[in-house]
């Protein structure tokens, strides 16, 4: 059974903790760019049973849909790697079931158990750890000890836990690193990559607002006690056209919409659609005489509409939208005008003159780049948004070797720099990884070597952190584009980061599309900023100077005196990292550039 309650027990001592470190430090160095599922599990697994002093255990991956999991790897017992067993059996299925870690006193606890015979009398203490990504259990590592009178401690429970979480990534690295091969020999051409990366991001998304807005009507309709039988038929016919849209556009058919019709006509739908998804008012209005386009540009110009409208159902909440096209001799232009929520971006266009484009837009104008044409967003809170595509009648040919975005990457992590790269590479094949570096210090040296288009940072580093090393590479180049992976947008570092220079911030537990995204919008020059991070930002932009926390004030005093973060730590029982995010945010308020600026301002004061 499951122990209840957490047994007290004595702390590691050090020359332990320095071999927990050791291990878990080589593990990741040895795992670090590996992609094979089977090799790194095992070498996971030894590590464990290395440091719990144990022979036996095994690394299970579960397929909850299916109500199954699968011994990826099993030693010391039972040899019954590659076998698969249903969830309601095994230390696995325990696990599945608390969705928690589990500890028995004896194997013979453990409902529906594998292991039979001689084998089954010699194991004792046992504890099974789940595999967690994304909130999902996607498998569990379990160890058996011989020991007889052994009880598993909580201390020993959270480390392997640790190694779980690696293991975690190891899983969820392979998965990526095999789509991507996968996608990779698919691919007949680079432009047919690229084709797909951007044109079913687009329609999925469309489709899936479609769905979601049937079913919240189908729910709005039996709260009210009203059938929702025909609701619920029109997100069965969004389901399926949804899946034909993207098989098409997998496929290279290009919209259903523009089959046998003209622009114009398949605008119509669309409107058709948003009327019928969102109550929304429509209109479409043309101007000039429509000629001869380029397929390309009809395709490009009809998806941009498309997701433009896309996003008025989605996040407006407009009571009315209108389309304009407007005939050119050299350029076609399409006007998307709703009056809804719209949003603010006063104080972030950068550079001058550059209009913000917020997340889901920068696709919009890399569409109309593609083929030498721009768009332009302007938006006002309250007031609705105007998207504004310009592209030529008759569109440029893409250069087939255009280079790639150069892309440094630094993370103190080296599975996580490895699984970035994979991913990055998956979600956009014009971005090339030059390097990857653990630190700020290397951070430098490799952007002095390399001079990437931009830098992927995590905000949380040794020593310097993400917007120090923002600070820094600025002072050298004034030009580098620093994108920032963080935590939390509650984060106090992320406006001195803008302040610094940050082009953009995105969460570590983004999709990888929105990473790329990301990065490919700091590229062009871009912001890209979630809606959640432009609130926050328009709080503290509008909100006149942060006053000091107590706190702060205290790390403030001890600052002025030169002490250093360890010692501050130690004199106000704080982690350094605590004391680290407490000068982040004193250098943000007071506008100090460094800790000499800081004490400087102290000196003012006197």
């Amino acid at each position: 059974m499951e122990a209840e309650n957490p047994r007290t027990v004595a702390p590691a001592s050090e020359a332990a903790l320095r071999a927990q470190f050791d291990t878990l430090a080589a593990m990741a160095e040895d795992l670090a760019g590996h992609f094979a599922p089977g090799p790194l599990l095992e070498r996971i697994l030894r590590h464990t049973l290395e440091l719990l002093d144990c022979d036996s255990g095994s690394i299970c991956t579960v397929d909850e849909a299916s109500g199954t999991y699968r011994k990826d790897v099993d030693l010391g017992v039972g040899c019954q790697s590659g076998t698969t067993f249903p969830l309601d059996e095994g230390v696995t299925g325990e696990v599945v079931r608390a969705r928690s870690t589990v500890l028995f006193d004896e194997y013979g606890q453990v409902r529906g158990g594998h292991i039979q015979g001689a084998d089954r009398d010699l194991l004792h203490a046992t504890i099974g750890v789940p595999i967690r990504w994304n909130d999902a259990i996607i498998g569990a590592v379990v160890v058996f000890s011989r020991e007889a009178g052994r009880r598993f401690t909580s201390e020993e429970a959270s480390l392997v836990e640790r190694f779980a979480a690696h293991a975690g990534i190891a899983i969820t690295n392979a998965r990526l690193h095999a789509i991507a091969a996968e996608r990779s020999q698919e691919a007949a051409v680079a432009s047919e990559r690229e084709r797909v990366v951007r044109d079913v991001h687009d329609t999925v998304g469309r489709g899936l607002a479609d769905i979601l807005l049937r079913l919240d009507e189908a729910e709005r309709r039996l709260a009210v006690g009203e059938p929702a039988g025909e609701a619920l038929a029109q997100a069965r016919r969004a389901a399926r056209s949804a899946l034909s849209e993207t098989q098409r556009t997998v496929l290279g058919l290009g919209p259903e919409q523009l089959d046998g019709r003209s622009l114009s006509e398949a605008i119509a739908l669309e409107l058709a659609w948003a009327e019928s998804a969102a109550g929304l008012s429509t209109r479409l209005v043309v101007v000039g005489e429509p000629g001869a386009l380029a397929p390309e540009t009809v395709r490009q110009l009809f998806r941009i509409v498309q997701e433009s409208l896309t996003n008025v159902v989605e996040h407006a909440s407009a009571h009315r939208v209108r389309v304009g096209l407007v005939y050119g001799e050299r350029e076609v232009t399409a006007l998307i005008e709703d009056d809804g929520r719209g949003f603010d971006v006063t104080g972030l266009s950068r550079p001058p003159n550059r209009p913000l484009r917020g997340l889901g837009l920068q696709g919009l104008a890399a569409r109309a780049e593609h083929l030498g044409g721009s768009v332009h967003v302007e938006s006002t809170p309250q007031w609705g948004t105007r998207v504004r595509a310009e592209l030529p009648v008759a569109a440029l040919s893409p250069e087939p070797d255009r280079s790639r975005w150069r892309l440094l990457i630094v993370h103190p992590i080296p599975l996580i720099r490895s699984g970035l790269v994979r991913s990055l590479a998956l979600a956009e094949p014009d971005i090339q990884v030059v390097a990857e570096v653990g630190d700020a210090e290397a951070a430098m040296e490799a952007f002095d070597l390399l001079r990437p288009d931009v830098v992927l940072s995590a905000l949380d580093l040794p020593h310097v952190d993400g917007t120090q090393l923002t600070s820094h590479l600025r002072a050298v180049d004034d030009e580098v584009r620093v994108v920032l992976l963080i935590g939390s947008i509650a984060d106090d570092r992320l406006i001195g980061a803008a302040g610094v220079g940050a082009a953009g911030f995105v969460e570590l537990s983004a999709e990888p599309a929105s990473i790329a995204r990301a990065v490919v919008a700091a590229a062009r020059g871009d912001l890209l900023l979630s809606p959640e991070i432009l609130s926050r930002f328009s709080i503290s932009l509008t909100g006149g100077p942060e006053p000091l926390t107590a706190r702060e004030r205290e790390v403030r005093t001890l600052v002025e005196q030169g002490i250093t973060d360890k010692a501050i730590a130690a004199e106000l029982h704080l982690s350094v990292k605590t004391v680290e995010k407490h000068v982040g945010a004193l250098l943000r308020k007071t506008g100090a550039a460094n800790r000499t600026a800081l004490a400087g301002l102290a000196s003012g004061r006197r």
